[in-house]
């Protein structure tokens, strides 16, 4: 039968799986972007887009604040509009502030922030890691895929950057 891509012209050339792993890419991402949305809803904050909660928990992580810069570089994302743009509706809805720190706009997650990332977790453990932990997975085998996904996005983004130069 062969491998399950979404194009298979582009599965003919020398790496089959690669257009296989970049279905599973696609499944997976569209999946992951609902997930964030659907939970953070549950946990009481149904406007927020995937991008919004992707920020919300990277300011939340090690409860230190951080700058635009930063979270676009570990989001890996390229345009500071969009991140500047979810950085303000979270202001907007209190689970964020501000402030200049020398010149550098420092964000920091605030109380409402951290209860709302609490009460994400909370549901995250019921309704997706309890299931997951119930298939069975091997934590050493999903670390190890996670690992290797960050590696290939590197490939991704040296293949972007090449192709822009085209």
């Amino acid at each position: 039968m062969g491998p399950i891509v979404s194009s298979s012209f582009l599965a003919s050339g020398a790496l089959p799986v690669l257009s296989e792993f970049e279905f599973g890419l696609i499944l997976i991402s569209h999946a992951f972007q609902r997930w964030m949305v659907r939970c953070m809803a549950a946990a009481g904050y149904p406007d927020l887009s995937p991008i919004d909660v992707l920020v919300l928990h990277s300011v939340q992580h090690r409860s230190k604040p951080k700058r635009l810069a930063d979270i676009c570089l570990v989001l890996n994302i390229e345009d500071t509009h969009v991140v500047s743009y979810s950085v303000k509706k979270l202001e907007r809805q209190k689970l964020i502030s501000s402030h200049k720190q020398g010149k550098e706009k420092m964000i920091a997650i605030t109380a409402a922030g951290a209860k709302a990332c609490e009460q994400y977790k909370e549901i995250r453990e019921a309704l997706l890691v309890e299931p997951v932990i119930s298939l069975g997975v091997d934590e050493a085998t999903l670390s190890r895929i996670a690992s290797q996904m960050r590696t290939l996005s590197g490939y991704y983004d040296q293949g972007s950057r090449s192709a822009a130069s085209l």
